[in-house]
């Protein structure tokens, strides 16, 4: 790894833990004050996160002003996309496993009403990782190839 790609990852990861900031008080906040069911909670904190998440990466991460910010709007909804369904569904997978366990039923019986949190905090990490980050070094700021295919067909559906 070279120097300039260890100062990218590093930035990158600050910036998803502040973007992972904004997710969680937003998932945290919609289902403990507005009572709203965790999936639902998961998928507005994501989807808050996310858009937080482009901008602080367009301008700071991979200071992407070479590149066409709408270019890089649809390139990122596509990997947010992804991303919003691995952490959407991978915190519901894993929260449902979890609820099978005894060690879960019995902080339930206790009055525990977030579990679902720590599997949002691990899941989160792992798609941070593996999925945002190198899709978004690697495709989203920069200028690719498929750039070319989106502008031709954006300009043919007109």
């Amino acid at each position: 790894m070279t120097k300039r790609t260890g100062i990218q990852l590093l930035k990158a990861l600050f910036s998803a833990q502040l973007s992972g900031l904004v997710d969680f008080l937003t998932s945290f906040l919609l289902a403990n004050v507005c009572h709203l069911y965790y999936v639902a909670s998961t998928f507005l904190g994501a989807l808050t996160g996310g858009v937080f998440n482009c901008c602080l990466n367009y301008r700071w991460v991979f200071r992407a002003a070479g590149c066409s910010k709408a270019l890089v709007a649809i390139k990122y909804a596509m990997v947010w996309a992804g991303s919003i369904f691995f952490n959407t569904y991978g915190t519901y997978l894993l929260t449902e496993v979890m609820m099978r366990t005894a060690w879960a039923a019995s902080l339930s019986a206790y009055g525990a009403t977030n579990l679902f949190l720590l599997p949002k905090i691990i899941v989160a990490l792992l798609v941070s990782l593996f999925w945002n980050f190198l899709l978004q070094r690697n495709f989203v700021y920069r200028n690719t190839a498929f750039d070319t295919f989106i502008l031709l067909h954006c300009h043919h559906s007109k």
